[in-house]
């Protein structure tokens, strides 16, 4: 898959592209329907499946501070599309200045002078251009003039509500990975890199991995058996291992420190200081609480270990 960083640093245009356009944060199972219908028809067409999408995401720079976090980076919205059979990713740098182009010239510049695609598919609730003023009427008005079909893609839903990026933070911030994964099509995947922590995990004979995280949200605070993938550095990138992981803010020990991410990996012994790790979090073994002390937090470490690596067999 290649990637070009903004539409004017397209030296030609794509060979008769199909196109979809959007944010595709999480790239979940409504994006996927999209993706597939788009990838389907460029092989039909003998053109290239196209994504133009926004680096860094539109709300980032018109909300601040108040905009929501992301469930993927785009290191991982990447790699998700490329999974997805994406030929072209156009990564449009977002400004404030190009949140002021008025609708009909984003049309007619950014996609249809840059890009030519012969079909553009979008989702149920794509809007565009300066304010977000773009509509579906505007496109579909314009797309035949200037020579290309458009398709509004259906919201998909899975139990009487749609999928969307926003219901699936709700569902990590209660802990409902599980849900999450079944509007996700996987499990929900953190990214960083092993920091130095206090070692406690050692001294209790369960040593732990923390994460200094890049993806911007932690399901809630509680236990949890996932895998653990190394992405770099060491004789065993792409080793993949059981793990279980603890977010939340140490209560037994620290309960006024940030909430943390830190694994313990199973059958595994190694320095992973240093290393970018992705943790994934395919069920809750149990919510954060805070023990008398170090014995008792041992026992319930042991127990979580061994459900947290009965649960992953049994996956």
């Amino acid at each position: 898959m290649r990637v070009v960083h903004g539409s004017a640093a397209l030296s030609h245009r794509p060979r008769r592209p199909v196109l979809t356009i959007g944010n595709f944060d999480g790239v979940h199972i409504g994006h996927r329907a999209i993706l597939r219908t788009v990838t389907d028809r460029a092989r039909v067409l003998d053109g290239e499946a196209v994504v133009y999408t926004f680096d860094p995401h539109p709300r980032k720079v018109l909300q601040g501070a108040a905009a929501p976090a992301l469930l993927t980076t785009t290191e991982q919205k990447l790699e998700l599309l490329a999974a997805a059979q994406i030929d072209l990713v156009v990564l449009e740098p977002f400004t404030a200045a190009f949140a002021r182009t008025p609708p009909e010239t984003f049309v007619r510049e950014n996609i249809h002078a840059r890009m030519g695609p012969l079909e553009v598919y979008v989702g149920y609730d794509f809007h565009y251009g300066r304010d977000r003023e773009g509509s579906m009427r505007l496109l579909t008005e314009l797309g035949p003039r200037l020579g290309f079909a458009v398709t509004i893609i259906p919201e998909v839903t899975m139990g009487s509500r749609d999928v969307s990026s926003s219901r699936i933070r709700a569902l990590l911030a209660e802990g409902a990975v599980e849900e999450a994964k079944l509007l996700l099509g996987r499990s929900y995947a953190v990214r960083g890199t092993v920091v130095a922590g206090d070692r406690r995990g050692r001294t209790l004979g369960f040593p732990t991995a923390n994460l200094a995280p890049e993806t911007e949200i932690l399901p809630a605070s509680g236990v949890y058996a996932g895998r653990a993938r190394l992405l770099d550095g060491g004789s065993d990138p792409g080793a993949i291992l059981g793990a279980v992981t603890n977010v939340g803010r140490r209560p037994t020990f620290k309960p006024d420190d940030p909430p943390l991410a830190e694994a313990h990996l199973l059958d595994w012994s190694g320095d992973l200081y240093g290393r970018r790790i992705e943790l994934t979090f395919e069920t809750r073994l149990r919510e954060e609480r805070r023990f008398s002390g170090p014995d008792a937090l041992r026992e319930q470490i042991a127990r979580d270990v061994a459900e947290g690596r009965r649960r992953l067999e049994a996956h």
